[in-house]
């Protein structure tokens, strides 16, 4: 084992005892729960009804986190309460939602439907809010969105390559995609949270309303286009969502929102959703090729199904054809060899 790696793990623990300590909680124990992709990391206090949140500053500076909990709790949507915070450190105590995320809930054979119903009013509430409120955030601009869908033609298609892609190739779809998300990324019509999944919600006792669905992983929001959160959850990189289950939550969503220009808002969703399914194909292979994170590849089979999907809307079709022609192979799973490669690569 590094012992610089090993010193540094140590003085870590060390800082969140002493954190805990401070307030009011010490020699409680500290469980660990399980890790994401990102550099964060949750402790349970035993007993406590609280978790120790460890956000490296280098990595996950903890200011956003602190910023849009605020944002949701003020817009009577469920984010945890934050009891302390040293921004410098990187270290947070916050309420503790429980066990209960609509993913154990699933797994349990919990009824779909009034979930992911609450989940969907959930965001119909959030995006109600005047759109100056996500003014405070950073925008989720053109740089943004082509910085993600970057992700798929710099690790994803590598794949496909044999190589990284010529650089003449690598702008021509850069250029394509930029053309077809230019409308989405002009809009500033709400607070964005980014990954609004089965993963990021619980269900929360005693709570009723939109407030019954707790929040997680929103310290990445930015200020954008509204079609953005119903995507990531009716298209989930994770759970395949049923066909009909989409359509009913899609209405339901615009029911509630009948100042949208409903047309405006299905463009968006379509482009949006392309960008992320391409963004989410890069970061799955990146976490299991250079992170060693290698959970994320049994989840490539349907986000390339989703992302074929999302190519096949009308507005789409150029990007489609520019793989067909560009990037042989891009519509079939990974070859279990190449699997085989990045498993053995992250050893």
């Amino acid at each position: 084992m590094n012992p610089v790696l090993t010193s540094q793990t140590d003085a870590r623990a060390q800082m969140r005892e002493a954190f805990v300590a401070d307030h009011w909680h010490a020699g409680v124990q500290l469980q660990a729960l399980p890790a994401d992709a990102s550099a964060r990391r949750y402790f349970r206090l035993a007993g406590a009804d609280l978790l120790l949140m460890d956000s490296p500053p280098q990595s996950e500076p903890l200011r956003p986190y602190l910023q849009v909990a605020e944002l949701l709790r003020d817009l009577g949507l469920s984010a945890p309460r934050v009891l302390a915070a040293d921004e410098a450190a990187g270290l947070a105590l916050i309420e503790d939602f429980g066990h209960s995320t609509y993913t154990r809930l699933l797994a349990a054979g919990h009824a779909e439907a009034p979930l992911y119903e609450l989940a969907v009013d959930c965001l119909a509430q959030l995006h109600a809010a005047p759109a100056e409120l996500g003014a405070v955030l950073p925008a989720y601009d053109d740089k943004r969105l082509a910085d993600e869908f970057a992700l798929f033609i710099d690790w994803y298609a590598p794949l496909l390559l044999g190589a990284a892609p010529s650089s003449s190739l690598r702008a021509a779809y850069m250029g394509l995609f930029d053309g077809l998300c230019d409308d989405a990324a002009q809009r500033r019509e709400a607070l964005v949270l980014r990954d609004f999944h089965v993963d990021n919600l619980m269900l929360l006792d005693g709570r009723s309303g939109v407030a019954a669905c707790g929040l997680l992983d929103f310290q990445d929001a930015l200020h954008g286009a509204c079609a953005y959160d119903l995507m990531s959850l009716l298209e989930d990189a994770r759970r395949d969502v049923p066909r009909e289950l989409q359509a009913q939550l899609l209405q339901r969503y615009l029911a509630q929102r009948p100042e949208l220009d409903q047309a405006a808002f299905m463009a968006d969703y379509a482009v949006l959703a392309a960008q992320r399914h391409a963004k989410v194909l890069g970061i799955f292979v990146r976490l299991g090729q250079r992170d060693g994170k290698l959970g994320y590849l049994a989840h490539l089979p349907r986000v390339l199904r989703l992302f074929r999907e999302a190519l096949e809307r009308p507005a789409l079709h150029p990007l489609r054809d520019f793989l067909d022609c560009h990037l042989e192979g891009w519509r079939d799973d990974l070859p279990v060899a190449v699997l085989d490669g990045l498993r053995g690569q992250s050893l």
